[in-house]
């Protein structure tokens, strides 16, 4: 089976996509169980209410952690007919034996593979001894590993679980957190991929410098941790909880004073990048750090019982409302300095307030106010609707639903553009001015802010007392309760174009659709899939007279930028976000009442 093409997470390509706001409310899986009646939880949603917590694409856990992990529902089909449950769990176990027999690397994974595994990759190109952090990589296959285990009993997916927890183990940072990619071969090995490889993708700035420290970006450490958390959960084995108390120690020690957390951490000295300010220090909003943060502290206290993340908790819902920009302008930055001015990022990130940002933070906090049943939550989020609508498109500048600009200049309110000129990363730049034509292609000049979405939930609820709001929140829970049994049957926003793993959950496990993935498997145990995202070889830097042609609106540059980019002649190779994608529409069947 083919794929379908998956936008770029972290932001850096949104072309694709059909919406933007509200995309990765990661503390939407508190709340979104809350709409679905009182078979699911004590507060039924109707009307507005229940249309305004519908899915989003990114971090919906099955169920709120309010919840026993004994009574979460599975999506309620037909039950399994027993000849083809047989063979999806047939299928199940032959496409895990080839991962873990053939594809792994001591446990760990990156996101395609050329069946002779003569070439790999993660977000770029990596080497055999790489594995790759950033989902869908070695964390989300573990989350497979155990989701299968839960719903067999089969103590051979708890196994290649463990192989999973030991490579998360041995590479994570001694600070506790993780990088985007660990190379088993040694920090070395790992300099020299980053002063090559890495140094020469023009458009993927953070892979320019090795910074030798962990990173919150794009939600690798977000997704290891809570990975670990579940290893511990799941049968109390000791070993697991030292590095658990490390990455819970990581987060905590992390946060800012005012409740924010940066982009990367431990600081790195002497960071600056194209003779801009070390940006990894700042407070960050972009691909959803604090709220994913926060998701995970709640997600250890109600594991755990552990009172002592709590205040973190509440200091970094409060930094969303300290950062917002005062009226008119009452929106929010992709990033702030320590005492909370907006801050540019990386060269195409502009210092700048943010449509999809101010959407999704929006969100947050009326995830917040279910929460916490606070309504100083929900006072800030008139002026930020008030700004939104103001910032619009002209009609005929939208196009696909693209309603807003994505960068809007602080003081007026003016759309701010990005594009480039040059060929590759040492002659090439990245400029900014007020014109929507020739914009770069791989960060989207334009969102779709669903406007009239975020108003009706709102209003909803503004008219909802606050105990009633947070009547079923986990943080009003007593005692320890369990986490959800499965973390691969939900949406699962990816970085990888060579999968289909964001909409794999969306997609009902039903039986014409389980017949097709257990055809789909190849005698060897892998699902065949076309890698369109590819990316030149590393054949030394660029030079600093610009090649021919014209490099402004593509996703990759001369021959020597090792950005990846779109393939018009796709080889056949391995994806571990199809491998992701497949089990998780075959457990949808096989875990069924």
């Amino acid at each position: 089976m083919t794929p379908r093409l998956v936008p770029i997470a972290g932001d850096r390509d949104r072309s694709t996509a059909p919406s933007d706001a509200g995309r990765r409310h990661p503390a939407a899986w508190l709340t979104r169980a809350w709409a679905r009646g009182p078979a699911v939880a004590g507060l039924q949603a109707q009307g507005p209410l229940a249309h305004a917590l519908g899915p989003t694409r990114r971090a919906v856990l099955g169920a709120a952690l309010v919840l026993s992990a004994a009574l979460l529902p599975m999506p309620s089909l037909a039950a399994a007919d027993p000849a083809l449950r047989q063979q999806a769990l047939d299928t199940m176990r032959k496409a895990t034996r080839f991962m873990t027999e053939k594809v792994a690397y001591q446990g760990g994974y990156v996101w395609s593979y050329l069946p002779d595994m003569s070439r790999r990759w993660g977000e770029i190109e990596a080497t055999p001894t790489m594995v790759w952090i950033q989902p869908p990589g070695t964390a989300t296959v573990g989350h497979v590993f155990l989701d299968a285990y839960n719903a067999t009993g089969d103590e051979s997916y708890y196994k290649a679980a463990e192989q999973v927890a030991g490579a998360l183990i041995k590479g994570q940072h001694p600070a506790g957190g993780w990088n985007y990619v660990v190379d088993f071969a040694g920090e070395e090995a790992l300099k020299k991929w980053y002063a090559t490889v890495g140094a020469n993708a023009w458009r993927l700035e953070e892979f320019q410098h090795y910074y030798g420290n962990a990173t919150f970006d794009d939600a690798g450490t977000a997704e290891s941790s809570q990975f670990l958390l579940r290893m511990y959960v799941a049968k109390k084995d000791p070993k697991y909880r030292p590095a658990l108390d490390k990455t819970i120690r990581f987060v905590l020690d992390s946060q800012y004073p005012n409740g924010g957390w940066p982009q990367r951490f431990p600081f790195a000295e002497q960071a600056s990048l194209h003779g801009k300010p070390d940006y990894t220090r700042y407070i960050t909003f972009n691909d959803d750090v604090a709220a994913e943060n926060i998701k995970f502290l709640i997600m250890v206290y109600q594991a755990l019982g552990d009172r002592t993340v709590l205040d973190a908790v509440r200091r970094g819902m409060d930094i969303f409302t300290v950062t917002q920009q005062k009226a008119p302008q009452a929106g929010w930055a992709l990033q702030y300095t320590p005492d909370l001015q907006p801050a540019g990022a990386r060269s195409y990130e502009p210092k700048a307030l943010v449509t999809h940002t101010t959407a999704a933070n929006i969100g947050q906090l009326m995830d917040f106010y279910q929460l916490t049943g606070d309504p100083k939550y929900l006072a800030p989020i008139p002026a930020a609707l008030d700004w939104l609508e103001r910032v619009k498109l002209p009609a005929d500048q939208v196009k696909n639903n693209r309603t807003h600009p994505t960068f809007i200049e602080i003081g007026t309110d003016r759309p701010l553009y990005v594009h480039r000129r040059g060929s590759n990363v040492v002659n090439g730049e990245y400029y900014v001015d007020y014109d929507l034509k020739n914009t770069i292609t791989h960060y989207s000049s334009t969102r779709a802010v669903d406007l009239a979405g975020l108003r009706k939930r709102y209003e909803a609820l503004k008219a909802t007392p606050p105990a009633e709001a947070a009547r079923n929140s986990p943080l009003k829970a007593e005692g320890i309760v369990g986490l959800p049994r499965y973390f691969s049957l939900r949406p699962i926003e990816v970085s990888d174009l060579n999968s289909d793993a964001a909409s794999a959950a969306e997609k009902q496990s039903d039986a014409a659709k389980v017949k097709e993935v257990v055809g789909a498997l190849n005698a060897e145990g892998w699902w065949p899939s076309e890698l369109r995202a590819v990316s030149n070889p590393y054949v030394g830097p660029g030079n600093k007279t610009p090649e021919p042609g014209d490099f402004s609106q593509t996703r990759v540059g001369d021959r020597t930028d090792t950005s990846p980019y779109i393939t018009d002649t796709p080889a056949i190779g391995i994806s571990t976000g199809l491998f992701v994608q497949n089990m998780a529409t075959l457990l949808g069947y096989v875990a069924k009442e």
